[in-house]
């Protein structure tokens, strides 16, 4: 990830751009960098691969919502800039003619002979991942808990067992596209190259298709499990779930199912890092006098904390143990208390009068003088 540039600026364009802007920025680096325009050319390659893998991200409205929110880990799983269908779709009077198929096989090495389609591939193709937003309460990031997520995902058809065919049916050649998978549309003077409408680019069909699943090999089946979620998880942290997400085609591996996990907020504590940062309120007296309060930490525990005399306003006191656990470890953070010194706005008569002969004492009617401001921190 550290190597990648931001999709916007391979693009060129800004955060704000709209899908059309967006559209004729990637056709014009198309057109600058198309293999068949730079044969032999290792760099307009790598920069036509970078440019449509951004487009891939940028022109899908789900991806383009979790790459801004989450960078290149919000589209990590999803198929962000995996599969070029999008880039294939929009801008195949680019790609088709002069075996230009071929050329992108070779530059993204998705083997399956076009931009991320089925074309005559009866391999095995990895299922596709799936995303899941899970929302935990502070406290639990901070000590762990268990969630119970559900899900729908596609698996095998429990009754073909995927091959998606009847128990007397089998495959046969695709009468549409001949076998090849792909079907060639003239229109003027282009020529576009289409995935096969009636086989989806395998090559085959089924004669007789099985009547749960109508011949596609997979069914759609609700998932209950319990996820496991460590201590000390942050707001944003994924977790991949290996092998939840859709069944494989041909044997493959299914895909993963990728929990994003998002943390509430609290009305009492902050984060940062391993430590907690909570605030409490002090008298004057307190604060001059000092004192010993009983500080509820974010586990429920009562926790003395010395208060020294003369504390001020804003100061910090530490509770060692008491905030973040680390990972692997028995070991937390601290819990960094803020003294928060209150004035009283109404003093009752005998409050004032003692307040007044402290004043006579330390001669408050003295005027102040300015002093340095980085004296104040």
């Amino acid at each position: 990830m550290a190597n990648k540039r931001d999709y916007y600026e391979v693009l060129g364009v800004e955060k704000s751009a709209s899908k059309e802007d967006i559209k004729r920025a990637y056709r014009k680096l198309a057109i600058k960098y198309h293999p068949d325009k730079n044969p032999g050319d290792k760099e307009a390659e790598e920069k036509f691969k970078e440019a449509t893998e951004a487009y891939e991200v940028l022109s899908d409205d789900q991806k383009k919502a979790a790459y801004d929110q989450y960078g290149f880990e919000g589209v990590d799983g999803m198929g962000g800039g995996g599969g070029y269908s999008h880039a294939y779709e929009d801008f195949s009077d680019l790609f088709s003619g002069s075996g230009f198929g071929d050329i992108f096989d070779r530059i993204f090495g998705n083997g399956r002979g076009g931009f991320g389609g089925r074309s005559a591939y009866s391999g095995p193709v990895q299922g596709d991942s799936l995303r899941y937003d899970l929302s935990i309460s502070f406290k639990e990031a901070v000590f762990g808990t268990k969630a119970d997520i559900k899900f729908k995902h596609e698996e095998k058809c429990s009754s073909c067992n995927g091959s998606g065919a009847a128990p007397d049916g089998k495959k046969v050649t695709c009468r549409t596209c001949g076998g090849v998978g792909q079907v060639r549309r003239s229109s003027g003077f282009f020529s576009i190259q289409q995935t096969c409408p009636t086989c989806r680019g395998s090559g085959s069909s089924i004669d007789k298709p099985c009547t749960k699943c109508r011949g596609t090999g997979s069914e759609t089946v609700l998932k209950h499990i319990t996820l496991t979620i460590p201590a000390g998880v942050e707001n944003g942290r994924r977790m991949v779930l290996r092998g939840m997400g859709n069944v494989g085609e041909n044997g493959a591996n299914p895909g993963d199912l990728v929990v994003f996990l998002h943390v509430e907020s609290h009305k009492y504590f902050e984060r940062h890092e391993n430590d907690l940062y909570c605030a409490v309120p002090l008298t004057c007296a307190q604060a001059m006098l000092g004192t010993t309060l009983n500080i509820t930490t974010l586990d429920g525990k009562k926790v003395p904390l010395k208060v020294p005399a003369g504390s001020q306003h804003g100061e910090l006191l530490s509770l060692r143990g008491e905030g973040v656990p680390y990972p692997n470890s028995s070991s937390r953070g601290d819990l960094r208390v803020k003294l928060v010194v209150k004035v009283p706005t109404r003093l009752s008569g005998e409050q004032k009068r003692l307040m007044e002969q402290f004043a006579k004492i330390e001669d408050a009617t003295t005027a102040p003088e300015c002093i340095s401001i980085d004296s104040l921190s």
